[in-house]
């Protein structure tokens, strides 16, 4: 069961859960949603808010979901999760009902943003910026390693707005 908790009270390591654990961003609603998984990100402060960011590359079906929706929900999982969240990286929702294969339930926060029963935590973000990455600004070095069909990724920033612990 869920609980509601100040994000400034989490004691997890940040680099550890996006970038080890992974987490899956998903937007959309409760009955129409898709999800992916990522392991780029961020948590800090920005504007006066708690925010987090995201990476999307132009491809991803999820990406057309966050340009849509005011609201984007970030879940962190347990590692019995990990064979789903690698589902969901390497699946299309444009192809598979990732949501259905991995057995996860849907629910959502108060403003309507999807997320999963399954998850361990959940940061409910407000959309509040997105802008494409640009070519120009990101080194040859990494534009070679990480960019080799140039499909530059869009960052997006959200306010988040609640957040969700299971009860241990």
């Amino acid at each position: 069961m869920f609980q509601s908790v100040e994000p400034k009270n989490l004691n997890e390591n940040v680099f550890s859960l996006i970038g080890d654990r992974w987490m899956l961003v998903t937007a959309g609603t409760r009955e129409r949603c898709n999800t992916m998984t990522a392991s780029w990100g961020g948590l800090g402060v920005l504007w006066g808010a708690l925010a987090a960011t995201c990476y999307i590359r132009p491809q991803r079906y999820t990406k057309e979901f966050l340009d849509r929706e005011d609201f984007f929900t970030l879940s962190f999982f347990g590692p019995e999760q990990r064979e789903n969240l690698a589902l969901c990286g390497s699946k299309s929702g444009r192809d598979v009902d990732k949501v259905k294969q991995c057995g996860f339930t849907v629910t959502a926060a108060a403003c309507g943003a999807p997320y999963f029963q399954q998850a361990k935590l959940v940061l409910v973000c407000r959309k509040r910026f997105v802008q494409a990455m640009d070519p120009a600004n990101i080194p040859q070095d990494l534009k070679e390693k990480w960019y080799p069909n140039q499909d530059y990724h869009t960052m997006y920033i959200g306010e988040i707005v609640e957040a969700y612990q299971q009860n241990a």
